[in-house]
């Protein structure tokens, strides 16, 4: 068998879809999770505690890497043990190897665009609110200075199934009904980092990843409720509207579209036995 020719550093569901993705489009993928029999065939699993180690790498034909990295509690010390230091061991690794590839993502988050009220560009300053945010933005700096042909893919809130706001609906106590939110599919988030891998010829440095439409918490709210069969819910409204809006136009003009454009085809599924 040939080298594989993309690395995987952090194989979670996420990280996985985006293997299986790139597997399917023949390329051989090498994954790296803290327990290697939980990677996903035919990506080739490789165990490595990168928070406390140093990955010991295949040789590499490399092409792509991909930079799917999850960090649980969401704190500081938990952000920077996986984010940074974990992200800087696997490049380390690669160095080693004088491996180099061709295209690299890293998966971020818009955390680094802060809480304001404005609508949030790939040219907005970053803000962090917090200090896991804070480290969310080394992180990307650090990858950015380290990898010339990398791009940074910064996701809004992540989705798949009934979200929590459910349960708002159903206790008829729907928090903060004026702030926009943000959110993509966790299919059109893998979809996204697989297409600036493959599809785009020279990337940016920087992208968006969100839907098509920042919604109001009040009105996806409505929406839930008419699903779940439950007494209709007063829409919000846009005028008392607060909280960042995310673009994605930028990823758009790539040519990448969202198989789930809003909120509405994201939760179309959600019925009242759930």
């Amino acid at each position: 068998m040939t080298s594989p020719d993309t690395l995987l550093v952090g194989c979670g569901r996420l990280g996985a879809d985006v293997g299986l993705r790139l597997a399917a489009l023949g390329h051989r993928v090498v994954g790296i999770r803290r327990q290697a029999d939980q990677v996903p065939a035919p990506l080739v699993g490789l165990s490595a505690d990168l928070s406390r180690e140093e990955p010991t790498l295949p040789d590499l034909d490399l092409d792509l890497l991909a930079v799917v990295l999850t960090a649980r509690p969401r704190s500081e010390e938990s952000y920077r043990a996986t984010y940074v230091d974990g992200m800087l061991r696997a490049l380390d690794a690669l160095d080693r190897q004088g491996a180099r590839p061709r295209r690299a993502v890293l998966v971020s988050s818009t955390a680094v665009n802060g809480d304001g009220d404005d609508v949030i560009t790939e040219q907005t300053p970053p803000a962090p609110a917090d200090a896991p945010a804070a480290v969310l933005l080394e992180a990307e700096q650090a990858f950015l200075d380290r990898v010339s042909t990398g791009s940074v893919l910064r996701l809004s809130g992540l989705y798949e199934g009934t979200p929590r706001l459910a349960d708002e609906v159903r206790a008829g106590e729907v928090s903060d009904p004026h702030r926009w939110t943000n959110r993509i599919h966790r299919v059109d988030a893998a979809r996204a980092a697989v297409h600036l891998l493959t599809q785009v010829e020279e990337p940016a440095r920087v992208y968006l990843g969100t839907d098509d439409e920042p919604a109001l918490r009040g009105d996806v709210a409505a929406f839930l409720a008419e699903r779940l069969g439950l007494p209709a819910l007063p829409p919000a409204d846009p005028a008392q509207g607060h909280g960042k809006r995310i673009s994605n136009a930028l990823l758009r003009s790539t040519g990448w579209t969202p198989d789930y454009p809003t909120y509405r085809e994201g939760f179309a599924k959600v019925a009242a036995t759930h």
